[in-house]
């Protein structure tokens, strides 16, 4: 159990795991950052901000006190020492006696920290742990009786060096070193990209994550080995060979038998696609009573640019105020073409091909029908007086408030739905339709059919303003309003769940929105309280 201390080769174990717990409960500052201690080719990336007189403390616990479990198992007030009671419980778990907060860490522990992959030319990065300090003597002591807490000898590994108001705490002294030589010839707060990538991740929060140019570069080196099986053997075309008493070996089995040679190789277009990765960053905040996650990256590897070009998902505003959930999609020209241009190499196949196969399994004429039935942007609407029971017990649907509304030109998707009843036969009913203007709604229920077609104010919704950023401009929108969905959730849960259902009390709605501007994929998370 002492030797638990020292986790990832090494890395100080008692800091870091206290540290990252304690950054759940202890925000947002302003000041020194851990990236001013680590390089500029530093692959990853993960800080948390530990300051307790930040705005992000008060915020964050009048967020999550809302929440029974967070009461039942943290118990943290404002006027808490919060180092104190992590730094407790981890010790209980150690057993690590011989150490006292007051006197061995409290002294020297700082306000910020960050764990890391950093590229040293290494065959591997080397993962690097970085706390700030306020006292550099007092730190060397604590990590020192730290490493003698744990009961290994002096040829394990575990290592450090204090540079500044930092502590860089690595596999060994020496990568600790290399990591400080490293950082004086160009940090990471000071690179172009993470600067870029952090800025376009909006306000500083919680908690902020950061993939850099060479994390992309990285893992295309060495995609076959991280990612080859099983995604290599799910790639139509890769192939496995054994030997001939055992010729078809069971995919379950052990794979990594000598008896077989796998060739799982991902394709040359994927790889292609990690070495153009131009970088992400994340950033976790409160804000509100919502917990808010907000990423930006460059779209190319996610392949959200067939949604940009000006489309939006607004008609996703003009649903019933009361639905209770909902998603969105704005659709720019072309986009099925290039959707399938984008996952045809994936699929180890030929665009064409892959478009040649889709038209005869539908009975489409692709791409052209597939973008008409989508129209300029379309959204799945789910009624507030959905019930379960009838979800599952209903032969046609006519009982289910569920809908799709599309807004383009009716009488074209009119002539594509004809296509699509033709193949559906008995089951044609789901697809029937309303229409009026420039817009059609497409559902087996008819009352709720003309409830969708109106035009609604959920754009106008309190719960749905407070989880959807950039509703205006958003391509993807994902929307769930928990308090009109309440009882069906109940329903669905049952009594046997009781806990679940009273964390989801607090809860008043979730939403998803994603936005493409220029180069650069936005999206923000948003989970709000009542």
């Amino acid at each position: 159990m002492r030797r638990g201390l020292l986790v990832g080769g090494g890395v100080i174990g008692l800091v870091a795991a206290g540290v990252g717990a304690w950054a759940a409960y202890n925000f947002l500052t302003t000041g020194p950052q851990p990236a001013e201690a680590l390089p500029a080719g530093t692959l990853g990336y993960v800080s948390v901000d530990l300051d307790p007189s930040g705005g992000q403390k008060i915020e964050a616990l009048r967020t999550l006190n809302k929440f029974p479990a967070f009461e039942d198992y943290v118990g943290i007030s404002s006027d808490d020492d919060l180092r104190k009671e992590i730094f407790k419980r981890i010790q209980d778990e150690a057993q690590c006696d011989d150490i006292d907060y007051a006197d061995d860490i409290e002294p020297w522990l700082g306000d910020r920290a960050a764990v890391a992959a950093v590229d040293l030319g290494g065959d591997t990065p080397d993962a690097v742990f970085v706390v700030q300090v306020k006292d550099a003597d007092k730190a060397e002591a604590g990590l020192d009786k730290i490493k003698d807490c744990s009961g290994v000898g002096e040829e394990q590994s575990g290592g450090w060096a204090i540079e500044g108001d930092w502590a860089v705490v690595a596999e060994s002294d020496d990568v600790a070193d290399d990591v400080v030589a490293a950082t004086k010839k160009g940090s990471l707060a000071d690179d172009d990209d993470f600067q870029k990538w952090t800025d376009e991740a909006g306000d500083p929060g919680v908690l902020t994550v950061y993939a850099g140019p060479r994390a992309g570069d990285y893992l295309a080196d060495h995609a076959d080995d991280l990612f080859g099986f099983p995604l290599g053997l799910m790639t139509p075309g890769a192939t496995y060979e054994c030997n001939a008493d055992d010729p078809d070996p069971d995919l379950g089995g052990d794979l990594a038998d000598e008896s077989c040679a796998i060739d799982s190789s991902l394709p040359d277009d994927f790889k292609q696609k990690l070495r153009d990765f131009d970088g992400m960053a994340a950033t976790l905040r409160f804000d509100d009573g919502a917990i808010e996650l907000e990423a930006a990256g460059d779209t190319a590897l996610g392949g959200t640019f067939f949604l940009s070009g000006g489309a939006t998902a607004d008609i996703v505003k003009t649903l019933p105020s009361d639905t209770g959930a909902a998603l969105g999609l704005g659709f720019a020209d072309g986009w099925f073409g290039d959707l399938v241009d984008y996952v045809a190499p994936y699929m180890g196949e030929d665009a064409d091909e892959v478009m040649s196969e889709l038209s005869e399994m539908t009975g489409l004429d692709l791409p052209d029908d597939a973008e008409t039935l989508a129209g300029d942007s379309a959204a799945l609407a789910l009624g507030s007086d959905f019930d379960p029971d009838d979800f599952f017990g209903s032969d046609d649907g006519s009982d289910i408030p569920v809908a799709i509304k599309i807004q383009g030109d009716p009488d074209e998707i009119e002539k594509v739905l004809d296509k699509l009843r033709d193949m559906a036969g008995p089951q044609a009913t789901i697809l029937e339709t309303d229409a009026d203007g420039d817009v059609i709604v497409i559902g087996p229920n008819p009352d709720y059919r003309s409830e969708v077609l109106e035009d609604g104010k959920l754009g106008d919704n309190d719960v749905f303003k407070d989880v959807i950023r950039e509703a205006d401009d958003a391509q993807t929108i994902l929307f769930v309003d928990v308090d009109e969905l309440e009882d069906a959730i109940a329903d669905a849960v049952g009594d046997g769940d009781r806990e679940f259902l009273d964390n989801l009390e607090p809860v008043s709605g979730f939403g998803a929105s994603a936005w493409v501007d220029g180069d650069v994929s936005h999206s923000v998370i948003r989970l709000a309280t009542n």
